[in-house]
């Protein structure tokens, strides 16, 4: 019963800490060019040097959240809902 318990209070402790990261934060750094903006290539002698913008983020280096594009999501359907 104790493992059950301990699994319980695991999965409640990262929902709440990944829910105040999404309130305090709602974007994070873009994963395909780790909030740069634009992929960062090398040369043939190994230096780096700026590459593409990044088309997923639109060269802003921050991406939203999942957990606040879902609340988002909640939101915007409700208003519709009710409305």
């Amino acid at each position: 019963m104790t493992l059950f318990l301990t699994a319980s209070a695991l999965i409640l402790l990262f929902t709440l800490s990944y829910t105040a990261t999404c309130v305090a934060s709602p974007f994070g750094n873009c994963r395909k060019c780790r909030g740069f903006g634009y992929l960062v290539k090398t040369d043939r002698k190994g230096r780096t040097k700026r590459g593409k913008d990044c088309r997923r983020c639109h060269t802003t280096g921050k991406r939203i959240r999942v957990g606040r594009w879902i609340y988002n999501r909640a939101v915007r359907v409700h208003r519709a809902g009710t409305h």
